[in-house]
């Protein structure tokens, strides 16, 4: 055995040397061994909790980081430090529209990355694709993985507005109001049910119209620029929804199809999986960050 392994730290009664150890000593070293290696497995299981990646995850458009509640309490008890991004312009994180902009959400990001000690696994939900795809342009060493959650998965040069315009199967364009002179976004407040939560129980259905947000405008018409050489470098996984009714299944696969991603969860639910599957959400989440 190597003499700076641990085990060479320990007198083995002459064993090696053609001694014979007597049988009571035998039995206290295997005693003493077993310890030992208790010891040692329990520093072992300690260090691989220590290892798991830190999760940011980033909310989509009309929404703010108070969706990730249930996942975030899954991710934690799992053993995960997690970090939810409020994007400027909500109550969370008050700012005039016209002060919004898609860089500054990439920087929020990107500020809440360079918080961290270690890079992270960082998880983008609808628009918030978008910002993880900028995020990851500008800082790629500082990410892990980027998880695009019924996410927009860009190329350069797309943006919501653009990649939403190539959807057809998407529902969500009859219902979208654009208020120029308030700089505002606003999903009527009938369709909200239907679009964000149609697989939901009607506990849900009947809360997510009021929880809905505006959004402002801006952002979600700025190209993103990401090249092959920074965010392309970057590891990705993707999560289908299945039932999703704000961008396509049929899309989602599109995206995947002209942007390979290293592996694909499919959710059976429709846009908001961390209300109608928190737990299932999670679960991939976690996957996706091994």
């Amino acid at each position: 055995m190597a003499p700076d392994t641990p085990w060479s730290l320990f007198p083995m009664h002459g064993i090696g040397s053609g001694a014979f150890a007597k049988p009571r000593e035998t039995a206290n070293m295997k005693l003493f061994l077993s310890a030992i290696a208790t010891s040692f497995l329990a520093l072992g299981t300690s260090a691989m909790a220590a290892e798991k990646p830190p999760i940011v995850l980033v909310h989509g458009a009309f929404e703010n980081d108070q969706v990730w509640g249930h996942v975030t309490a899954k991710l934690q008890a799992d053993g995960y430090k997690v970090v939810a991004v409020d994007l400027p312009g909500r109550p969370g994180a008050p700012a005039a529209p016209d002060k919004v902009s898609l860089d500054l959400y990439r920087d929020t990001v990107v500020t809440a990355l360079g918080k961290l000690h270690r890079p992270a696994v960082v998880v983008g939900h609808s628009f918030g694709g978008i910002v993880i795809s900028a995020a990851a342009e500008q800082a790629p060493t500082k990410i892990k993985t980027l998880v695009f959650a019924a996410a927009y998965l860009p190329h350069d040069g797309d943006s919501l507005v653009s990649l939403a315009q190539q959807d057809p199967d998407a529902k969500v364009g009859p219902h979208l109001q654009i208020e120029k002179d308030k700089g505002l976004a606003v999903i009527d407040y009938a369709a909200r049910a239907d679009l964000f939560a149609n697989d939901g129980p009607a506990p849900l259905r009947a809360a997510i119209p009021n929880l809905i947000l505006d959004e402002p405008l801006a952002p979600l018409a700025t190209p993103v620029h990401v090249t092959d050489a920074r965010f392309g470098q970057v590891d990705k996984v993707y999560i289908h929804t299945s039932m999703d009714q704000v961008i396509s299944p049929a899309f989602q696969a599109k995206m995947v199809a002209s942007t390979p991603v290293r592996v694909e969860y499919t959710l059976k639910t429709g846009h908001t999986p961390f209300l109608t599957d928190p737990d299932g959400l999670a679960d991939a989440i976690e996957a996706a960050a091994q």
